[in-house]
């Protein structure tokens, strides 16, 4: 019998009941110090029915945050309140992976503790502004890492990885796309270094490569994920050979025995798709998560034709919080309302109901 997306997974040691991940996704609902919020409880624990869930990015540390109201992992107060939501998620029998982030230049000084300037491979200023506690600023020049301050970046996602176990999560995925600290060194387009992080494939690959090897001391390397986004151009991203680089760096990440690669197939900013995902895919043998637009029919597609293993939804996971049951039994979908994605509170986030004829689920 062809896979199914409905069907039971083995992820490594884990056992998923689908093959539906709900993708990772910022929704500034934490508090003011990074601690997650009794909304998101409930927010993760209504949509515990996905096999996999991948929380939103979690900063490694306090020079790692980039976004307003994002919940932490780096302080004892940032654990204990993910460990609520990771014992509600496991209470209705799902799984979930720590989405693990520093976002390097996309952050502002007004984020950073003691107005510090945001620091990146390179002292190249993005395009665009960033989001503040209040309002939007013009992104500033950051500074570029010292050689000798990179290990107290892999210091952090180590400790992060830590504080995400005693959190109770599954597993964690590293962060290395979307325009942020470890993306900005895949690229050439950000990366301009002439020492060893720079340069060369190899060396641009150096700090993905030294902080796999340090948060695979905390996690068997079965629990950690990759997560990649090739021609993603938010942030101001790019990249001058995309297809070359980034199957040599899935090539690289094949021989690591992860839990999978996920990643983010063509620009989500402007829809394009230029690189050859097939043959990113043909690079990797482990597995496989596809995202970006994918609706129910192209997911099924995916998983029977072997591209993907799994496939992450973001949107319709906002206001379909029993997602994977009205897919399986194809049920009408509601539409999301992009005015309450990062406006804080329970508006937009944990009020869209379950399916009529489900029994809904109290907070």
């Amino acid at each position: 019998m062809s896979a199914d997306l409905f069907g039971a997974f083995r992820l490594g040691e884990l056992t998923l009941a689908n093959r539906v991940v709900m993708a990772p996704m910022t929704r500034n609902r934490a508090d003011a110090d990074g601690v997650a919020a009794a909304a998101m409880v409930v927010h993760y624990r209504q949509r515990a029915s996905a096999g996999l869930i991948v929380s939103e990015s979690v900063p490694v540390s306090a020079q790692g945050v980039g976004y307003p109201f994002t919940p932490g992992v780096y302080t004892e107060a940032h654990m204990m309140s993910w460990r609520l939501v990771t014992d509600a998620v496991h209470a209705e029998h799902g799984r979930m992976f720590a989405q693990l982030q520093h976002c390097g230049r996309i952050s502002h000084p007004s984020l950073q503790s003691g107005g510090a300037v945001p620091v990146a491979p390179s002292a190249v200023r993005p395009a665009g502004q960033a989001v503040t506690y209040t309002g939007m600023q013009d992104f500033v020049t950051p500074r570029q890492l010292g050689t000798e301050e990179i290990p107290g970046i892999v210091a952090q996602f180590r400790d992060a990885a830590r504080q995400a176990k005693r959190a109770g999560f599954d597993g964690i995925e590293v962060h290395a796309g979307n325009g942020y600290l470890i993306d900005q060194f895949l690229r050439d387009g950000s990366n301009h270094r002439t020492d060893s992080y720079g340069g060369s494939v190899d060396n641009r690959m150096r700090l993905l490569n030294e902080i796999l090897d340090a948060v695979c001391t905390v996690w068997p390397a079965g629990r950690v994920g990759v997560r990649l986004t090739p021609e993603n151009s938010f942030n101001s991203m790019s990249d001058s050979e995309p297809q070359k680089h980034f199957e040599y760096f899935v090539g690289q990440l094949n021989s690591r025995g992860l839990a999978y690669l996920h990643v983010l197939e063509g620009d989500m900013t402007t829809a394009s798709r230029t690189v050859d995902y097939h043959a990113l895919r043909a690079a990797f043998a482990g597995v496989y998560i596809a995202n970006n637009g994918y609706d129910l029919e192209r997911a099924q597609h995916a998983i029977r034709c072997g591209h993907a293993d799994l496939v992450a939804f973001g949107a319709p996971f906002v206001a379909n919080p029993d997602l994977v049951r009205r897919y399986r039994d194809g049920l009408p979908l509601a539409v999301p309302d992009p005015g309450t994605f990062y406006t804080g509170g329970d508006t937009g986030y944990v009020d869209y109901p379950f399916h009529p004829d489900e029994e809904a689920r109290s907070a």
